[in-house]
């Protein structure tokens, strides 16, 4: 495990006096790995928090160029990057927060075809994708290579997080084994609903990156009505006719 040197420890001095995290904590952090699918309105918070809290490596993978109605809710993009590559901009913003920080940039967003070498290099996979067959893909890697995947949605006012360990909790076929008949593409979204659900799944990966704490949404789901300020979890079940993890 590579220490930290005293510039890191200035840096992280404040988050290590988080009881149960301390300097082993921020250790196990920097020899860390994380892959984020998009850097929309889930993803770039997450990303964000995660290289302002000391990751060592980051896995980014997001396509397309940033358009007018990304802005509200995109907080690694900048007006003046309008029509240009969101994956270079997310890299240049994430640098600037942290140039310790190495980052694998794929201009491309996860499909079947590019999951399994990407998830590969991560310790922790976060999911911020809207699609659901980007979903489901890292939900099958993840559960194939054994690596914890903290699953993030939104929509309107509300959002939802769960943290999925395989072999232990319900992977996402098993919550959902379809895709919802009421999912659709565009959807009404505040940019400070999406940055909660992304905060709230960076602090349960750290818990599992670091072993400060044993995860809270582990085999649980958590969802949030920010409208009336509402919080409630519920418990996940696995399906042991799960195509995906019943054999895990």
């Amino acid at each position: 495990m590579i220490p930290l040197n005293d510039e890191e420890k200035a840096t992280y001095e404040w988050q290590m006096w988080a009881r149960g995290f301390g300097e082993t904590g921020q250790e196990k952090l920097k020899n860390s790995s994380a892959l984020v699918s998009r850097l929309g309105g889930l993803g770039g918070p997450v990303a964000q928090e995660l290289a302002a809290a000391g990751i060592g490596k980051l896995i980014l993978a997001h396509g397309g160029n940033l358009k007018h109605s990304d802005l509200n809710r995109q907080i690694l993009m900048k007006y003046d990057g309008l029509g240009t590559p969101r994956i270079d901009q997310a890299v240049e913003h994430l640098l600037a927060i942290n140039p310790r920080l190495e980052i694998v940039a794929i201009g491309e967003n996860i499909s079947e075809d590019n999951v399994d070498a990407l998830v590969e290099q991560a310790d922790i996979v976060f999911d911020c994708a809207p699609l659901f067959e980007e979903r489901f893909a890292m939900n099958r890697a993840c559960v194939e290579q054994r690596k914890p995947l903290i699953d993030a949605a939104m929509f309107s006012l509300e959002g939802q997080v769960t943290t999925i360990i395989p072999g232990e909790t319900a992977c996402l076929q098993c919550i959902y084994p379809e895709v919802p008949t009421s999912w659709q593409r565009e959807f009404p979204v505040f940019g400070a609903v999406s940055a909660t659900a992304a905060c709230i799944a960076v602090m349960e990966g750290i818990k599992l990156l670091s072993g400060m704490a044993e995860p809270s949404l582990k085999g649980k789901m958590l969802y949030y009505d920010l409208r009336g300020m509402a919080f409630h979890k519920v418990n996940t079940q696995r399906n042991p006719e799960c195509p995906i993890c019943k054999d895990c």
